[in-house]
């Protein structure tokens, strides 16, 4: 199914009930998005879908309409119990989804709650407790909650994995692995992910019965509402930079993406000493922290959030301007899910890079695998003094390299040579047992030597 958007198509015409209508209307949304339209009236039917869709389509509310009305007409859970179970790579996803979750179902007498690390385990097993309808969880958390039976899935009836792609990333496919050993075998199944790569298709193998596909946006696409463009700077220059750059535009908000931990720590640092405000968010922070920091972002008390890539898939933020990455990703794919953070909805937004020298070779990546060229733009006073080389005007996607198939080759004459050279044994041809390769001395010599070879024995 590809992203054919119905004009006349309302909520009202996807089968959803008066009290999830009511809840969308006071959201103040009327038309549901291409992914809304596709997966809610597959997901009512009770179908498997595997759906690939970009940050901000409206992939969560794809898959949670449809859940709550499902939901709604079942029998509540029982003790410690899940009906919907939602895995999430990160903490942040996971409390965007449970706001979902509640802002929707807030007409219905449905229960939900969310569990993620970083934070005490206690007040979540109490919450589970007394059974919930929709469990939001991170994989870690979730297994550390099965293991002191504080979570059972006797009543389970959906299961999706969200972010796949990026569960794979974060390495968390054995934890999935686990869990979904874990869940009863009659269950619907639903898997949103940004991308379909072979790895993941391989995971649905698994998980997934004759699937309902669902694509709204090409592969490692980026937003068409998302104007892109690249500032080249030295890197030891990048702060002030961007310090110029937020007071001649006078953003008021940005979220702007480092590599490390460290470097984030740094940029907020520097910004703050400009009388910038800002803050960072990492994995090294506390979940108080994090949360914190993002409502200060939210509210507009934080004017600028430094952020590594843990918080590329899990920040929501409506009609956020500018994505700046101060560094560029490691890994190219993760390029399209920072600038995923704004453009959202159709809203427009920009993603600006600082890019350096010896960074080209990710620029060349990110690229290649876009499909095409960053435009460049120098600021006087900060250009660089080691050039960044250009790139192609055409930039190709890199093909999937195929495994080279082993032949069998006939043996050569070399190595017939070294199997004659051996005797059958093992051992070397007589040619090769003369005294200096053994290290043995031979005549006179020999008794005092084996002394001292007994000597160092004994020692």
């Amino acid at each position: 199914m590809t992203d054919i958007l119905d004009e006349s198509c309302g909520f009202d015409t996807l089968g959803l009930s008066a009290p999830i209508l009511k809840a969308i209307q006071e959201q103040g949304y009327n038309k549901p998005s291409p992914i809304q339209q596709q997966a809610i009236p597959v997901i009512l039917k009770k179908g498997d879908v595997m759906a690939a869709a970009q940050t901000g389509t409206g992939k969560t509310a794809g898959f949670t309409l449809p859940i709550l009305q499902l939901l709604s007409k079942g029998q509540s859970a029982k003790g410690n119990q899940v009906r919907c179970l939602v895995l999430t790579p990160t903490r942040e996803l996971a409390a965007q989804v449970a706001e979902s979750v509640e802002t929707y179902g807030k007409h219905l007498k449905l229960k939900s709650t969310v569990v993620f690390g970083g934070v005490k385990i206690n007040p979540q097993m109490l919450k589970l407790r007394s059974g919930v309808d929709i469990l939001v969880a991170t994989p870690g958390r979730l297994l550390d909650l099965y293991q002191q039976n504080a979570v059972k899935f006797d009543q389970l009836e959906t299961f999706v994995l969200d972010e796949a792609d990026r569960m794979l990333d974060m390495g968390f496919v054995r934890d999935i692995k686990k869990i979904i050993s874990l869940l009863p075998n009659k269950r619907q199944n639903l898997m949103f992910s940004a991308t379909f790569s072979d790895e993941i298709r391989q995971l649905a193998k698994g998980l997934i019965n004759n699937p309902t596909e669902i694509s709204v946006s090409p592969a490692n696409s980026t937003a068409h509402a998302v104007e892109q463009w690249l500032h080249p700077v030295d890197k030891s220059k990048k702060a002030n930079l961007l310090v110029k750059l937020i007071e001649r535009h006078k953003w008021q908000q940005a979220l702007v993406f480092t590599r490390t931990k460290h470097g984030a720590n740094r940029l907020a640092k520097k910004l703050d000493h400009d009388f910038i405000n800002a803050a960072a968010i990492h994995g090294d922070k506390s979940q108080a922290q994090r949360t914190k920091a993002l409502a200060g972002f939210k509210s507009g008390d934080i004017r600028i959030l430094v952020a590594t890539d843990i918080a590329a898939r899990g920040l929501d933020i409506d009609l956020l301007p500018q994505v700046v990455n101060f560094d560029l990703p490691h890994v190219a794919e993760d390029y399209v899910h920072r600038i995923g953070r704004t453009g959202r909805a159709g809203a427009s937004g920009q993603a600006i890079s600082l890019v350096c020298a010896e960074e080209y070779k990710q620029l060349v990546a990110i690229e290649r695998l876009i499909g095409n060229k960053v435009k460049r733009v120098e600021v006087n006073g900060f250009n660089p003094t080691e050039n960044l080389p250009e790139t192609s005007d055409s930039p190709k996607p890199l093909k999937a390299k195929k495994p080279k198939k082993t032949k069998n080759r006939a043996p050569s004459a070399e190595s017939n040579a070294q199997s004659k050279s051996r005797k059958p044994n093992g051992q070397n041809s007589n040619k090769s047992k003369d005294n200096t390769t053994n290290n043995k001395p031979s005549g006179a010599k020999k008794q005092s030597w084996w002394a001292k070879k007994r000597g160092q024995k004994a020692e």
